[in-house]
């Protein structure tokens, strides 16, 4: 089947041929999740290398489970999302001694040179108040607000309900206005 007609088919018909032993079929997943699975990882790491590592990771993790996938049991999106959090929280445990200046930030391409200095300082600015939230907060908000998953998703990678997500969302966000409020005009926030 071509490349382009494989792109049409859904996740669990993908991973069904990739068990089989289509190649194309893992390419088609890959270019499908790897990027927003990166994007998740790079907010929860800070640290573009790792994120890539743990990117690679989840999608071969992905790979080795698709002779026992079970079609309608879960998405391939969240699973791949529970892995790289997990990932990413094993990662951040086994790291706690490092320094935050020891992690580096992330560079945002904006066009101009002002527009990249802002950019990066808010990121640096995100970055480091989304370091300071507890873990499972970090992951809710970082999956909502940055990911765009809905609750019910997000409950589904973090194994546990709606409520507990709201709760932890909402948290989340408060702690973070705190950490961000006192430099929320140089960080031109309230534009």
């Amino acid at each position: 089947m071509p490349f382009d007609a494989l792109t049409e088919l859904s996740d669990d018909v993908l991973m069904r041929r990739q068990a089989q032993g289509d190649g194309e079929a893992a390419r088609v997943l890959t270019r499908r999740h790897a990027p927003r699975v990166l994007n998740l990882a790079w907010r929860m790491l800070g640290d573009r290398d790792e994120a890539e590592d743990v990117t690679q990771e989840a999608m071969l993790r992905l790979w080795r489970a698709a002779s026992d996938w079970q079609p309608g049991r879960a998405q391939a999106s969240t699973w791949l999302y529970r892995v790289a959090s997990n990932l990413c929280t094993d990662r951040l445990r086994r790291r706690r001694g490092v320094a935050l200046d020891a992690v580096p930030e992330p560079v945002d391409g904006a066009p101009s040179a002002d527009q990249r200095l802002m950019a990066a300082d808010r990121a640096a600015a995100l970055q480091a108040a989304l370091d300071g939230l507890p873990e499972r907060q970090r992951v809710a908000v970082v999956l909502r607000h940055l990911e765009g998953l809905g609750n019910p998703e997000i409950a589904a990678v973090m194994e546990t309900s709606v409520e507990a997500v709201e709760s932890l969302l909402a948290r989340g966000r408060k702690a973070l206005a705190a950490k961000l409020a006192p430099d929320r005009e140089e960080l031109g926030l309230d534009r």
